[in-house]
């Protein structure tokens, strides 16, 4: 089995992405900032906020479906506010989105806020909400359950250190997991947490039992040449003693966002 995690970052690298996710063809795709834009006639739409503006892929979650078409795809929305088409707004959702081949039946999914509530009339201030998505599918090769759970998590403009919503949204994530991992299960924990390795997060996650893979295996980043900030993490992985891992890589090549999709084969 095959998962892939990955900060889509709105599909702004639509075309080496989508070749990318028709190459790979995980089994499980975990994406994060995902627009879904059902009323949009263009393909490209911008994000504007303040000084920080964006071309946005106009229906990224339609593109990515399109791309793993033998897959469930489940949107799970944090926010609808606009995009724009010149001087036209444009309704837009954006949050978090599954794709499960159909080989592996989904037979109990969950998801919750980690940080804040939906937003119905626009983005929100910053730290915006976040969400999360949990999907337990069954592995007929292996004849087991296979818990798949991942998060956005809270963007700070002050940056990445611990903070008290941070914490708590930590918590909030390992309920979810709690909520819908069985003892016994395997399970995988992924995501753009927005933390440092060194971050409480990893230790609320611990007492799950999980194990992180990124700076277990020795990588440095996980962000592509497209980011020009400092600091080089924001992308995680982990799994317990009942995944059996046979390949983990943070993908450097080809570049498809500002991150690196994470890929565990198990």
């Amino acid at each position: 089995m095959k998962v892939l995690c990955l900060n889509g970052w709105g599909g702004r690298l639509h075309e080496p992405l989508v070749t990318f996710l028709k190459a790979v063809s995980p089994d499980v795709l975990c994406l994060q900032e995902v627009v879904h834009s059902p009323q949009a006639d263009k393909e490209w739409l911008t994000y504007r906020d303040g000084d920080h503006v964006l071309p946005q892929r106009a229906n990224f979650f339609r593109d990515a479906a399109a791309a793993l078409p033998a897959h469930a795809a489940i949107f799970c929305p944090a926010a609808q506010g606009e995009l724009w088409d010149g001087d036209r707004s444009v309704p837009s959702r954006w949050g978090l989105a599954t794709f499960v081949s159909g080989a592996f039946p989904v037979t109990e999914q969950a998801q919750a806020f980690v940080h804040g509530a939906f937003s119905p009339h626009g983005y929100g201030v910053h730290p915006r909400s976040r969400n999360a998505h949990a999907v337990r599918i069954f592995d007929y090769e292996r004849n087991r359950p296979v818990c798949i759970v991942h998060m956005h998590g809270l963007r700070d403009l002050r940056g990445k250190m611990d903070t008290p919503e941070r914490n708590a949204q930590a918590h909030r994530f390992a309920d979810l997991v709690r909520g819908i991992a069985q003892p016994g299960d395997a399970l995988v924990v992924c995501g753009d947490f927005n933390v440092e390795p060194s971050s409480e997060t990893f230790q609320i996650l611990g007492n799950l039992g999980l194990k992180e893979l990124v700076t277990a295996n020795g990588f440095t980043s996980t962000r592509s040449a497209s980011y020009k900030k400092p600091g080089r993490y924001a992308d995680y992985m982990l799994v317990n003693d009942r995944v059996e891992v046979r390949n983990f890589t943070v993908v450097t090549d080809p570049e498809v966002s500002d991150h690196c999709p994470l890929l565990l084969e198990i």
